[in-house]
């Protein structure tokens, strides 16, 4: 047995290293792309990763082709393939049983040749309008949606990174990787019968968050907006925008400016206040107070109202609660935002927003965006902007310039939620996109060229035809996972040989050797599945393949059936929120909580399980 300098065994100091990197993923306070870069670094500093071979895995097959994956989707964003499937989505009418089937199964398909988390990102906002067209509860369409696009990953190799990771490991153990469509027996098999269960039965197990449906109902923006005067005596009189937030030392969002009739976007106003412009703005009453304290600024009141200071202070009473809708007598509701350009965006998961409050993030300076308010689990946060940091999942009301705003939005790591114009693309691009694409599928099966290079090769023709700009091409790539599978690589083959995989691996054969090997393949499925809910599933699919391999050893059996449950079970993240980007996208828009995902994730689990084992057995005998 191998010891270190500390003495102690280099699995033992495997097992300390992943026992605290698993600790941290949960935990959350660190994104997981600096946690394994820190599990890497710690493993080469205590000799469990040769320093020349700590950056190898950044150059590993499946990083590349993960790369490649990534760019190859945008690009059939760009080209308008997508919108002419949510094109005719969008007109399956007011069924709810239609609506999930069409939404569902499209974002299967669309797994199958796309990242998921990609698909999903299209579809998202093709789910909000449905939903609200029809007044239905987002949260009966969008958890669904994410768990589809987890089952349609699995059906091909560049579905979902666990397949891919399992494909290249497949090829450094026995010399040949699995094929673009060697996934697709069992994936298929499984995702039909996840449709199946989610369409028919799954739905009714998801909360029915009412009142969810549109933007109004979670902000109720018309109920916080109100209009403040700039008097001759106020303070705010002679000041910028920008001077009055610094005066007020507070994020007040300035949505528009009226002077002598002329309504001028705040985000867009840099002249210096003057005696009777109005301000419109968003406002409770504690910011009112200030607002009239600090800079003298007061609130419009309208001709059918009593000039004294109970009206006044009623008015805001009313929009906190905002419960009295039908008073159309409120100055509140006789606000226009018309032309306001109000839109909602959620935050991903690997946005650069994440744990980083306004100003911080210099929202309005450096990319052009009022905040204007925050809602996360289905719910608007009544806290100051200010104060609030951040959430993956959080659903934003940002106001900004009609042609800035989608730029920012994608260099901020948001997803628009906003009615979805859709563009079809140019013809032109259409074919190009879909020939290169096809090129590269049967460059694969013929195996022309290795997958990494084949996909790499069509991703570079891409760019060189002009399908996809450079610049989107690189804002395409997923730094975090690109960063998490590179550094955890090299954690995973220390596993492998410190011996600690064999170890574990020993650990279940002596526990199932009177057992049937199925029952080892179902504690194999199950302890991968646990481990995808916890940390992200790439992680999961490196750590799992050494002991899945030690396993088919310890049985003198093939190696194949043990694979296959590791690139199945990786992708069974259906439990909680963290677990894949997909859930964490819903969260929000869905107006979902944490115990809300197990409801349905448990039992679609436990169907994918009871189909998958016996298909895999089948189509990969021991």
């Amino acid at each position: 047995m191998k010891l270190d300098a500390l003495g102690m065994a280099q699995s033992t100091l495997v097992f300390v290293v992943l026992g605290l990197t698993l600790l941290a993923f949960m935990w959350g306070r660190f994104r997981y792309d600096l946690v394994a870069l820190a599990a890497l670094l710690g493993s080469v500093m205590l000799g469990l990763v040769p320093a020349e071979a700590a950056f190898n895995g950044f150059g590993h097959p499946a990083v590349i082709t993960v790369v490649a994956v990534l760019v190859l989707s945008r690009g059939f964003e760009r080209a308008g393939v997508v919108d002419l499937i949510a094109d005719q989505v969008l007109k399956v009418g007011e069924r709810l049983l239609l609506q999930l089937t069409v939404l569902v199964g499209t974002v299967v398909v669309l797994s199958g040749v796309m990242n998921n988390v990609g698909a999903l990102a299209l579809l998202l906002p093709v789910a909000m309008r449905l939903s609200r067209e029809h007044n239905t509860s987002p949260s009966l369409l969008l958890m669904p949606l994410a768990f589809g696009s987890l089952l349609g990953g699995l059906t091909t190799l560049i579905g979902t990174p666990p397949n891919i990771i399992i494909s290249s490991y497949r090829g450094d153990v026995v010399g040949e990787n699995f094929s673009m469509f060697s996934f697709f027996p069992v994936g298929a098999s499984v995702a039909l019968a996840g449709l199946l269960f989610i369409v028919l039965v799954g739905w009714r197990l998801t909360p029915h968050r009412a009142g969810q449906a549109t933007a109004e109902d979670m902000f109720d923006t018309a109920n916080y907006l109100v209009e403040l005067r700039v008097d001759e005596e106020a303070k705010a009189k002679g000041l910028t925008l920008q001077q009055l937030q610094d005066e007020l030392d507070e994020t007040i969002p300035v949505l528009a400016v009226v002077r002598d009739d002329k309504r001028s976007a705040g985000y867009a106003f840099y002249d210096a206040l003057q005696e009777g412009d109005i301000l419109l703005l968003e406002a409770g009453p504690d910011e009112l107070k200030v607002l009239e304290d600090k800079v003298g600024l007061s609130v419009v009141v309208t001709p059918e109202e009593d000039d004294d200071s109970s009206t006044i202070e009623k008015q805001p009473e009313h929009k906190k609660d905002g419960n009295n809708k039908d008073d159309d007598d409120s100055p509140a509701r006789q606000v226009d935002t018309e032309g306001l350009q109000l839109v909602e965006a959620v935050v991903r998961t690997d946005s650069m927003m994440v744990n980083r409050s306004v100003r911080q993030l210099r929202l309005h300076h450096q990319f052009g965006l009022h905040l204007v308010a925050v809602a996360r689990d289905g719910a608007r946060l009544k806290q100051r902007l200010r104060d609030i940091r951040f959430q993956g999942g959080d659903v934003l009301l940002f106001q900004g310039g009609e042609n800035e705003i989608s730029e920012s939005l994608a260099t901020l790591g948001c997803l628009p939620l906003a009615k979805r114009e859709l563009n079809l693309g140019q013809p032109r691009k259409l074919f190009f996109s879909m020939a290169i694409f096809a090129l590269a599928i049967i460059a694969m099966l013929l195996d022309i060229l290795p997958t990494a290079v084949a996909l790499s090769t069509a991703a570079l023709v891409s760019l060189l035809v002009g399908v996809l700009p450079l610049r989107e091409a690189y804002q395409a790539i997923d730094g975090p996972v690109i960063v998490l599978l590179g550094t955890m690589i090299p954690v995973g083959q220390a596993l492998e040989t410190s011996g600690g995989a064999a170890l574990i691996a020993d650990t279940l054969l002596h526990f199932g050797s009177k057992w049937p090997i199925v029952m080892t393949l179902t504690g194999l499925f199950i302890l991968s599945m646990v481990l995808s809910n916890v940390v992200n599933n790439a992680a999961a699919a490196v750590l799992m393949a050494p002991i899945a391999a030690s396993l088919a050893e310890g049985f003198d059996a093939s190696l194949d059936p043990f694979l296959m449950v590791v690139a199945v079970s990786a992708s069974c993240a259906f439990l909680t929120p963290i677990g894949h980007q997909s859930n964490t996208l819903v969260l929000g828009p869905g107006g979902y909580r944490f115990g809300d995902f197990w409801k349905l994730g448990l039992p679609l689990s436990m169907v994918v399980m009871v189909v998958a084992i016996p298909m895999i057995l089948w189509v990969w005998p021991l």
